[in-house]
């Protein structure tokens, strides 16, 4: 709700919303590839790509988490100084920062 704060989604989530609306397993009112841009613009919301420097945290996180696409966001979080969004209790039990 903060104007002052950037607000990012990143590519991975993205692969993941479109991964599950092909499978019929996350409805949107249309196609994945208009509706995520559409809101993402709609919010002001950037879109926050996969570096390098983000995947090399993969090989220090504890196998806490089973989910690639979660394990990844706390990648980019920790990589960028980034706190993540989301009410998963998993992630709260890695380092990077979490609101929800």
């Amino acid at each position: 709700m903060d104007p002052e704060n950037d607000l990012y989604l990143s590519v991975v989530s993205a692969w993941e919303l479109t991964a599950k609306y092909m499978a019929r397993r996350l409805w949107l009112p249309e196609p994945a590839q208009t509706y995520i841009p559409g809101r993402c613009r709609h919010y002001d919301i950037s879109t926050l790509p996969l570096v390098d420097e983000a995947i090399w945290h993969l090989s220090s996180l504890p196998r806490i988490h089973g989910d690639p696409f979660d394990r990844m966001l706390i990648c980019q979080a920790l990589a960028h100084g980034l706190v993540i969004l989301s009410p998963d209790e998993q992630i709260r039990k890695y380092r990077a920062p979490v609101l929800w």
